[in-house]
């Protein structure tokens, strides 16, 4: 195959699965801000939508100040956010196209619908319209990754789509975890506490994970146990450690085909075996906050060596 066309399947998996994590990111804004408290909670839960997704930078020099319309306006559909959720969905098609003989008729059709529908439902203001957009935006990922899941071949096409789908799914998880660990809680309200249960109750339902959560730990919602859960559960589909073991699979899988292992299956394998050593009580002994941190700046340099390997 070639790395042009191997990019532009990697960066579509990449950008669909970025587009489900903005809308994810803006519903739970939505229900934390929601929530009666003081008005410092209402700030900081949008406030914590845009450092979950990793703009802040970008954001602050725009001259915005967190609030529900420009938090809003700037994942959804800012024009001058290249990350926004309408920006993602547009180069995810542009991607497609590009390679538009490596994909199924169902999986352009799911990819193409997405953008068609974005562009029909246009920059809805009102709240109930805004949220029938983000379920939108939620249903067009699943149907993206359940065509390529139930349609394509099993050949480097749909390993590159998948890799480019974890190493992102996997990066997004750690966000989300960091921002509420490290940031989300307001000063003067207690760890515990109403708020407190409220907000992880609502980043396990961002990653659809509450009702695994209650299978799994059958008790209440516990920071300790949600960390568990999101990072060394490899049962949880959304976890560091699943998404690790996908990428290091999928990899290994083009190493087959390529006939050849390198860098990148040498980082991610190494990567594996440190969650399978892993305990969460070590994790939070040593820094969550550090820890996923660490997590970060490693996954970044995985997809580097992905593409100094094949993309280039």
């Amino acid at each position: 195959m070639l790395s042009r066309t191997a990019d532009s399947l990697y960066w579509t998996g990449r950008y669909m699965e970025r587009a489900d994590f903005l809308a994810r990111i803006l519903e739970a804004a939505i229900r934390l801000a929601a929530l009666p408290a003081k008005d410092q909670a209402t700030v900081t839960a949008w406030a914590g939508a845009i450092a979950s997704s990793g703009v802040k930078s970008a954001f602050d020099a725009s001259g915005r100040t967190p609030s529900e319309k420009s938090v809003r306006e700037y994942l959804a559909f800012g024009a001058d956010n290249s990350t926004s959720i309408k920006a993602c969905i547009t180069r995810a098609r542009t991607n497609a196209r590009s390679v538009r003989t490596a994909l199924t008729i169902e999986l352009w059709e799911a990819i193409n619908g997405a953008w068609n529908g974005l562009n029909e439902l246009g920059e809805p203001t009102k709240r109930d319209d805004f949220t029938s957009y983000l379920d939108f935006v939620k249903s067009t990922s699943l149907a993206v990754e359940g065509a390529s899941s139930r349609t394509m071949l099993r050949n480097d096409a749909y390993w590159f789509l998948r890799l480019g789908m974890a190493i992102e799914r996997a990066d997004n998880t750690a966000r989300l975890l960091d921002v509420k660990y490290h940031l989300l809680l307001p000063p003067g309200e207690r760890v515990g506490g109403q708020l407190d249960y409220f907000q992880w109750t609502t980043l396990l339902r961002e990653v659809s994970a509450l009702t695994a959560y209650r299978w799994v730990y059958r008790e209440s919602v516990r920071p300790w146990l949600v960390a568990d859960l999101l990072v060394l559960n490899r049962q949880m589909p959304r976890s560091l450690a699943s998404c690790q073991g996908m990428i290091v699979s999928y990899l290994e899988k083009l190493a087959a085909d390529y006939g050849r292992r390198g860098p990148a299956q040498r980082l991610a394998s190494s990567r594996l075996t440190q969650f399978n050593e892993a305990r969460i009580e070590d994790i939070f002994q040593a820094g969550l906050h550090e820890y996923i941190q660490n997590f970060l700046n490693e996954n970044n340099a995985l997809s580097g060596a992905i593409h100094e390997q094949y993309l280039v």
